[in-house]
């Protein structure tokens, strides 16, 4: 008697299914793959995505969210591509992580003078407004 073999299957998603998941169009993700950062095998005209593209379209979401243009989110894909252990794609990782890191603290900085002067602003106006109803009322 013959033991029954087990196949278990990697998962495979549809571009739809994906763009479903992370609320973008089937389009973003086309364009993602004709930048050369998903790689969907073909069942005739249907596109079939693996995990592996699954973890990268995640990946370059959360990149874009963190302000990495798709030149250095490709980098870190080609980085990890070719040493697997992951030390140089790290040590490119965490020196675009600083860049990002200071352009936003940079941000967040011109943000909090802005919010002052207009804090300054909205007082200023208040008092004015008030003094002329006192004006008006006297």
């Amino acid at each position: 008697m013959e033991a029954a073999r087990h196949v278990i299957s990697a998962p495979v998603y549809t571009i739809g299914e994906l763009a479903r998941e992370f609320e973008i169009t089937t389009r973003t993700i086309r364009f993602y793959e004709d930048e050369g950062l998903l790689a969907p095998t073909r069942e005739g005209r249907k596109r079939l995505y693996r995990r592996r593209d699954r973890v990268r379209l995640k990946l370059i979401l959360r990149g874009k969210r963190l302000g990495f243009t798709l030149g250095e989110i490709r980098e870190t894909f080609d980085l990890y591509d070719q040493a697997p252990d992951g030390s140089r794609q790290l040590r490119y990782y965490l020196g675009v992580l600083d860049e990002k890191r200071e352009q936003l603290n940079r941000q967040r900085r011109d943000l909090e003078d802005a919010l002052a002067e207009l804090e300054q602003s909205y007082q200023r106006c208040q008092e004015l407004l008030a003094r002329q109803e006192a004006d008006k009322s006297a």
